[in-house]
């Protein structure tokens, strides 16, 4: 019988056993490589489901552990396990997977096969980032990420700064999480063991604790991407394909927010308290600053990748609320914004592959030729600018009430970015449904075709869950945050 801890291991192994039937199978049979990929990517998003409806509401702690023999005798094995915070990470990812194979159906062909094993290695990766409850594997996973990313950029992007763009995203990251290594190795050596949970009840010094937090914030803010190491991220989005755009926005940028939770919070709690204000200053001016700049673009990406970053700056807000509603908000921001952020990367993709441009000018009137596109980019839009009933209404409304009881001041500021939001989402909506239709740059039209439009369904369907009924997956999430502000106050 097939247990629950073997069909974890199941969702991380599927996406390789599907690289093994891509290896064998040859390049010019290209439905027959699309079809694998996408089944192998289904089936870890069909076990992640039903992991889901096995996990348990009223636990706080880890479910479903496995450990697997590492290096016993220096006491390093690789643990795997699932709380509620790392659940939906892992469902966000394994959903949004199968989403890029199929936006990416008709516009790659150029090296089909290396296109496909990148992103079922990208979902090996991601999956087992949030599934490892060991800092040292963490961050092989972690780093490893970079690798196939750095080929579907520089290889499939879109423009001639491709390679360019996949240099920028490799080397800031690479560099923040250089010192992070650094920490690790210190951590080894004074604790004997880089298992979380043993790191959690282990008392590091004051001194201790800044050291490792201040490497451990270089690595994960250049990953959400904080002030002042954001700037590899709306080149790389401007020159990704739009898969990778997609998979960039929804899953990788968590990758910062999932290592503040999981593991800068509960290992260095004190000298999280000491670097707030540091933390607040950086993240308000982020939320502020992108907004506005994202005002003055004229791509439709670099729009939304200031977007991003905007969002993403306020998820921190919340995270270092240090309360059970600023993180649960946070946690639910992040899903919101995996699905509405992709949603609108994958509306851009939708006019690039017909037309061949990002730039604004050039589109208006879609409303008139293009009815059923311009209705799913309404419907994106106002998520963007957390219209109630939508997913980011509810994860920004948490963050802004857990953060208004440590700094009313920094709420007020944070707040700001979700007026100007509703400036810069609008005004692009406008621009681009509404208008004379110009015809000099676009001669055809065509409207969402039925590949298309269940590419977008599944997202909209998230986005109005999380929206209407929140609790579904805040009962999930809500005992690991307990468990874990324990963690950081005791």
């Amino acid at each position: 019988m097939l247990s629950i801890q073997n069909l974890i291991i199941l969702i991380l192994l599927f996406p390789i056993i599907g690289i093994l039937f891509l290896l064998l199978t040859p390049s010019r049979q290209e439905k027959l490589l699309k079809s694998i990929a996408l089944n192998f990517a289904c089936l870890s998003f069909t076990g992640s489901l039903v992991v889901w409806g096995f996990f348990k509401k009223s636990i706080g702690s880890f479910q479903f552990v496995t450990t697997i023999l590492w290096m016993p005798y220096y006491n390093l094995n690789i643990v795997i396990g699932i709380d509620g915070i790392s659940l939906f990470f892992i469902i966000l990812t394994t959903l949004l997977i199968p989403l890029c194979l199929l936006a990416s159906w008709n516009s790659i062909s150029f090296n089909l096969k290396e296109f496909l094993i990148a992103f079922l290695v990208l979902d090996f990766l991601l999956i087992g980032s949030f599934l490892v409850l060991d800092v040292l594997v963490f961050y092989v996973l972690f780093e490893s990420t970079l690798i196939p990313m750095f080929l579907i950029i520089g290889v499939w992007g879109s423009r001639e700064r491709k390679v360019l763009a996949s240099y920028y995203f490799f080397m800031y990251t690479l560099f923040g999480s250089i010192l992070m290594l650094l920490s690790i190795l210190y951590i080894l050596q004074e604790v004997g063991s880089t298992n979380y949970e043993i790191l959690t009840s282990y008392f590091l010094s004051e001194t201790e604790q800044k050291y490792i937090w201040f490497t451990f914030f270089l690595a994960f803010a250049s990953k959400v991407p904080m002030i002042p190491v954001h700037l590899w991220l709306p080149e790389a989005h401007v020159e990704a394909p739009t898969a990778g755009s997609v998979i960039l926005a929804g899953v990788l940028l968590k990758l910062g927010t999932y290592g503040f939770i999981r593991f800068t919070l509960p290992v260095c709690p004190e000298a999280c308290f000491y670097f707030t204000p540091f933390v607040y200053t950086i993240a308000t001016v982020g939320i502020i600053y992108t907004s506005f700049t994202a005002i003055r673009q004229s791509d439709f990406k670099r729009i939304i990748a200031y977007t991003s970053i905007a969002h993403m700056n306020l998820v921190i807000l919340g995270i270092f609320s240090y309360n059970t509603i600023g993180i649960e908000g946070a946690i639910l921001q992040s899903l919101s914004h995996g699905f509405v952020a992709s949603g609108l990367f994958l509306v851009i993709g939708v006019v690039y592959d017909r037309y061949r441009t990002r730039i604004v000018q050039y589109y208006g009137g879609l409303a008139i030729t293009m009815p059923i596109y311009i209705t799913v980019f309404l419907f994106f839009t106002l998520a963007n600018i957390s219209f109630p009933g939508t997913s980011s209404f509810v994860g920004e409304f948490l963050i802004l009430v857990g953060s208004f009881k440590v700094n009313s001041t920094i709420t007020f500021l944070g707040a700001t970015g979700v007026i100007i939001g509703g400036v810069y989402s609008l005004w692009l909506f406008n621009r681009i449904a509404y208008g004379n239709i110009k015809t000099q740059y676009t001669q055809y039209f065509l409207d969402l075709s039925f590949r298309e439009l269940v590419t977008f369904l599944p997202l909209i369907l998230g986005t109005l869950i999380i929206g209407i009924c929140p609790n579904i997956f805040l009962g999930s999430i809500h005992m690991s945050v307990n468990n874990l502000i324990e963690t950081i106050y005791f």
